[in-house]
């Protein structure tokens, strides 16, 4: 990521003194409530959940916190006056990215030998980066999950790990909604399917 995004990382500490024209001097200082809406409360208060997405898709900590920042980029740079829903569109914009990542990604592993891995990072600690029903989404799971196409992970993900509604993962993949369900259900089966494959291979070991 070029240096110019990366000084514009955002933290989760927004400025305590908005607006201010001259430091010190209360007749310049604007109420907050006055300011123009930069953003940042909307952004930070889903920016947990941008980066679960984004790990769930591509299974790198870092290229998520990347996407998250080129998202923030984009949202600065959005009329947010149009935005009916910012978390939506942020949600939104953060699975498309997540996508074009992925299949240029895969481009590049076609020259890769050996098992792609995730890097660990413990989803838990934070309820914003998506929940884990079970064992549905832990590292083992997002192995499996490198074997689905781009549109599949992203369904799957919105729907086990943060519980979206299909119509609204219909809209953020620009499917009709049982085209949405299907790709839940077709992810879903194939998950089911890698789980099963290790245990019946041991199995027939077992009995050679």
């Amino acid at each position: 990521m070029s240096s110019h995004i990366r000084a514009l990382r955002v933290t989760s500490q927004p400025p305590s003194s908005v607006g201010a024209s001259h430091a010190g001097d209360s007749k310049h200082v604007v109420p907050l409530a006055a300011c123009p809406d930069d953003g940042l409360s909307a952004f930070l208060g889903v920016r947990p959940r941008l980066f679960g997405i984004a790990y769930r898709m591509l299974g790198s900590a870092a290229e998520a916190e990347d996407v998250v920042q080129d998202v923030w980029v984009r949202w600065q740079t959005t009329d947010r006056s149009l935005v009916r829903d910012g978390a939506a569109f942020l949600a939104t914009a953060t699975t498309r990215l997540a996508i074009n990542i992925m299949r240029s990604a895969r481009s590049r592993r076609e020259t890769y030998v050996g098992p792609w891995l995730p890097e660990p990072v413990d989803t838990s600690a934070n309820p914003g980066l998506g929940v884990d029903r079970g064992d549905g989404l832990k590292a083992a799971v997002l192995v499996l999950l490198e074997k689905l196409s781009p549109p599949e992970r992203a369904a799957y993900i919105l729907r086990e790990a943060f519980e979206y509604a299909y119509r609204d993962i219909a809209d953020i993949l620009r499917l009709q909604e049982a085209n949405a369900r299907q790709l839940v259900t077709r992810a879903r089966q194939h998950v089911a399917n890698g789980r099963r494959t290790p245990a019946n291979a041991t199995e027939q070991k077992r009995h050679a």
